[in-house]
């Protein structure tokens, strides 16, 4: 058992030493210092996120002098930079954070009263949600959809301070921000209609909880309270024991523990949507707690985000190093916070050291054909997630989609394989077959049955689901890797290549099966066949049963054995030592072997194809 007294007083003396050591670093303001602790200054959000952190951990320690500077002083001009760099979206949202420390009359506001006249018209433009809303489009200007929540606490604060005194503003971005509630289903999307359903629909929806309760908007709350309810439902359904919440998607490494950090946060100020015990809570967070530590680097004071092996999507560079590393304590600070209430609040003392996950066995249902509005009913695809836990395995095996706004189609990172599964992990940000084959057709195009599913089946017991796809994905293999963007709210374009693929996966015992029938209908040739399985093991063994390759990946975490089966297929497997290239780096460490198969000519119909793999865990 963990006491509350004890992590408490060790957490608070983590992020005492540590800020204390991330001011003393800083010593040039005006300008700002490119540089701080080894790693350059200029990302997104950089001194905003140091400036939450900052008030974050001086409200939590109630400290007003670090590293002999005024804390409200030194705070009020960390926003004169964001603002004067032009800083937005999150970088505004921690200033006004920042500024609610000290309270919400600005005449009695210490942050506020350290400014002079002109620098408080400097403050004002920083928290002004203009900066990225369009109050005539009634949108967030060219980002995804759930920055409108970011917008919405910003105006709203806005209101509560007395900076904007029209009502009507911060009722317009709220209402529309929650207009995805009520027109689509309980998860939201960050880019209608192409169905990324990561991590961001649960924030979406605590942010507009948040933001409607700062202006007594019990209607608004009301709508985004049915999405909360189920977004922690299946968060608690994808934690792991060491804390990591979604496997799949954008949020990965360190931030996913991140994540966990904040949404216990939040659930501990909100105990009506609490999924678990606030101590099976507790357990998870300090669990999470823990492997951010170990990934922190106490004589550097930073995360080692760049490890070797380590993959990180395009807009996360070093340039970001420090803001992901203070990032971190304004997180743990804010939810430590809300923590300690509820404990005392609820007579909490201690809870167990390792968390109490059950076993589960369901999938979940971000949207079907029947969710959808009429404008996205040609376009939108059903999307979900079957979640596994149990002694065997964990993983969260989607049906979701990256592309579009700067990700592209067949993403591996929202591909429809068993993402969280111990010995097996998806390069970050590659276009690669990850346990999806990509079909290339002779007319040179490639496609995949991904992103999304035409129809999705679930198990009733939850220990399977079929998928059936008559659109595919179109698979860019020449930009894999550049980047190119598509326009928020414009939905990928699928190609009707006249195939049908229907995927089966199948939970039996210590095995997790993927059967799947490529059928076509009229006579085709599938020009080359090819799907990898990337292992975070670094040994492999090879041997033949009954003339069936088998190998069996170990490595620290897991030890998996990979067979593959088909009567009308003749497969060529290829081992591939990854080294330090971009299919080598995992979201949470290396990827060092990787399975190739692959297939040339395959001849279709009258008759389908048909091929099986088997992922069968082996006891170390």
């Amino acid at each position: 058992m963990v006491s509350t007294a004890q992590f408490t007083a060790d957490a608070k003396s983590f992020l005492q030493k540590e800020i204390a050591a991330q001011i003393a670093a800083v010593t040039n303001l005006n300008p700002p210092q490119p540089i701080v602790l080894g790693v350059p200054t200029k990302g997104d959000f950089t001194w905003g996120s140091f400036m939450r952190a900052v008030s974050a951990i001086s409200a939590i320690t109630g400290e007003t002098n670090i590293s002999g500077r005024d804390v409200p002083q030194f705070l009020g001009q960390l926003g004169l930079i964001e603002s004067r760099q032009g800083g937005k979206t999150f970088s505004q949202l921690g200033a006004a954070i920042t500024l609610r420390h000290y309270g919400m009359n600005l005449d009695t506001n210490a942050l506020w009263q350290s400014l002079s006249p002109s620098e408080q018209d400097e403050w004002r433009a920083l928290l002004n949600p203009s900066r990225f809303y369009n109050f005539q489009t009634h949108h967030v200007i060219d980002l995804p959809e759930n920055y409108m929540g970011v917008a919405s606490r910003i105006i709203t604060m806005d209101y509560q301070f007395g900076l904007a005194t029209n009502l009507d503003g911060a009722n317009d971005i709220l209402q529309h921000a929650a207009n995805q509630f009520s027109r689509i289903a309980l998860y939201t999307d960050d880019n209608v209609p192409t169905g990324r359903y990561d991590r961001y629909s649960q924030e979406y929806a605590r942010f507009i909880y948040e933001a409607a309760g700062n202006i007594a908007r019990k209607d608004i709350q009301d709508v985004s309270a049915n999405s909360i309810r189920a977004t922690m439902r299946t968060w608690w359904a994808l934690v792991d024991k060491t804390g990591y919440s979604y496997a799949w998607g954008r949020t990965i490494g360190d931030n996913s523990y991140m994540d966990t950090l904040d949404i216990i946060g939040f659930l501990a100020a909100h105990p009506e949507f609490r999924p678990a015990s606030l101590q099976d809570l507790s357990s998870v967070y300090f669990a999470a707690w823990n492997s951010l530590l170990r990934d922190y680097e106490p004589d550097r004071h930073l995360l080692n985000m760049f490890k070797f092996g380590r993959g990180s999507f395009h807009y996360v560079t070093v340039d970001r190093q420090w803001q992901q590393t203070t990032g971190f304590f304004y997180k743990n600070a804010e939810s430590l916070e809300n923590l300690i209430a509820a404990w005392r609040a609820g007579g909490v003392t201690e809870f167990p050291a390792t968390p109490n996950l059950p076993d589960v066995a369901r999938f979940d249902f971000f949207r079907t054909s029947n969710s959808l509005p009429d404008e996205f009913s040609e376009s939108g695809r059903e999307a979900g997630v079957w979640l596994i836990r149990n002694s065997q395995f964990q993983f969260a095996l989607p049906f979701t989609a990256g592309g579009g706004s700067g990700f592209r189609a067949g993403l591996s990172d929202y591909q429809p394989a068993p993402h969280g599964l111990s010995g097996f992990a998806a390069p970050v940000e590659q276009i690669v077959p990850v346990l999806t084959p990509f079909l290339e057709l002779t007319n040179g195009q490639t496609v995949a049955a991904c992103d999304g599913a035409d129809k999705i089946i679930p198990d009733k017991d939850g220990n399977g689901v079929m998928a059936i796809w008559n659109r595919f994905a179109k698979i860019d293999v020449t930009s894999a890797n550049t980047n190119i963007d598509l326009p928020f709210g414009q939905s990928e374009q699928f190609a009707d290549a006249g195939l049908t693929s229907e995927v089966k996966w199948k939970l039996d015992g210590d095995t997790l099966i993927r059967t799947e029938k490529i059928s076509a209908a009229n006579p085709m040739t599938i020009r080359h066949f090819t799907v990898i399985f990337p292992s975070t093991g670094d040994f492999v063994s090879t041997r033949f049963e009954y003339g069936k390759r088998i190998d069996t990946f170990s490595g620290r975490d897991a030890a998996l054995e990979i067979s593959i089966e088909s009567k009308k297929i003749s497969f060529t497997e290829n081992l591939q030592a990854t080294g330090n290239s971009t299919i080598g780096k995992g979201t949470r460490g290396a990827i060092p072997l990787v399975l190739h198969i692959d297939a040339d000519n395959l001849q279709l119909s009258p008759k389908p194809l048909e091929w099986k793999l088997r992922i069968k865990s082996v006891q170390k």
